[in-house]
């Protein structure tokens, strides 16, 4: 599947099960960990499993597996590492906490990214 594509399939399957406040991320450049970083906010701890579980299953149903998921304990902070996407699901006040849209505002030079 190509980055664009699984981008868009992240997007569409948190916007199934209503996630709020959806931002993408484009990383290239800025980091070799990833393309983009996909952010969303759950109105619960429930909600935010739910909305990992159902980016899990749907991106397992398209033929990618996801290579980690880390944080479901708590469920206040849901990673789910698909490679070129890698998607953070949080509770509103672990994402203004951490303020991921702000971290990766910052140019960091070509050299650094490597």
């Amino acid at each position: 599947m190509q980055t664009e594509e699984l981008k868009a399939l992240v997007v569409d399957a948190l916007e199934e099960v209503k996630a709020n406040d959806i931002s993408v991320l484009d990383v290239r450049g800025k980091t070799s960990v990833t393309d983009f970083m996909v952010i969303a906010s759950g109105t619960s701890n429930r909600h935010v499993k739910s909305l990992a579980d159902h980016i899990v299953e749907t991106a397992k149903k398209n033929g990618c597996k996801p290579l980690g998921k880390e944080g479901e304990e708590s469920s206040e902070w849901v990673l789910i590492d698909l490679g070129d996407v890698i998607a953070h699901v949080m509770l509103p006040s672990t994402r203004q906490f951490y303020d991921l849209e702000k971290l990766w505002q910052v140019d960091v030079p070509a050299e650094a990214a490597d």
